[in-house]
């Protein structure tokens, strides 16, 4: 599984990304919506699951490498998993801190959304999103994606609130067709 925007390869996650993946997984402020950095367990289950998750279900957490440098910049991609009452593709990205604010997320991310849609086939994309995680939801938002409800997680003991938001295949056909917007972009 390869998915390819203007700027991003996004590619499966290999044991030998292990110790780029580790500073950005193990940096507790990128992680802030988890509550803690991941160690080096945890990242090397993060990467084992993601595998199990090709071959079980198509797609998973991928490399984002950044084109012209070859830069490990984060994990995206879209991710078969439970939302409240129901299961759906959600697209997730995670960055290095200091590539913040470049457009990276909303780039992947819509990428995902196109490969959800047009390679998977689903009726609808979603992202689950902690609430006071703004920069996530603007992300969201940009996607043509709409708050749809929210539900709790239980993570590690601790019962975690999410907001979910979707956008439905008619909703990303009618982006695509108009200018300007992430769609016409990747």
């Amino acid at each position: 599984m390869r998915i390819e925007t203007r700027r991003l390869l996004l590619r499966p996650l290999e044991e030998a990304d292990f110790s780029a993946l580790q500073k950005i997984l193990g940096d507790p402020r990128v992680m802030y919506a988890w509550e803690h950095g991941f160690g080096d367990a945890e990242v090397r289950d993060w990467i084992a699951r993601s595998r199990a998750r090709y071959a079980r279900e198509g797609a998973g957490h991928l490399a984002a490498i950044e084109r012209t440098s070859g830069d490990f910049v984060g994990t995206i991609g879209p991710v078969w998993e439970p939302m409240g009452s129901r299961e759906a593709w959600s697209v997730g990205y995670i960055l290095r801190r200091d590539r913040w604010g470049e457009g990276f997320a909303r780039e992947g991310a819509a990428a995902c959304v196109r490969h959800v849609f047009e390679a998977l086939g689903a009726p609808e994309a979603a992202a689950d999103i902690r609430p006071e995680n703004a920069a996530s939801r603007r992300v969201a938002a940009a996607l043509g994606m709409e708050e749809a409800g929210a539900f709790v997680k239980i993570y590690r003991g601790k019962e975690m609130p999410h907001l979910i938001y979707r956008i439905t295949k008619e909703r990303y056909e009618s982006m695509k067709r108009e200018r300007g917007n992430i769609y016409a972009e990747i």
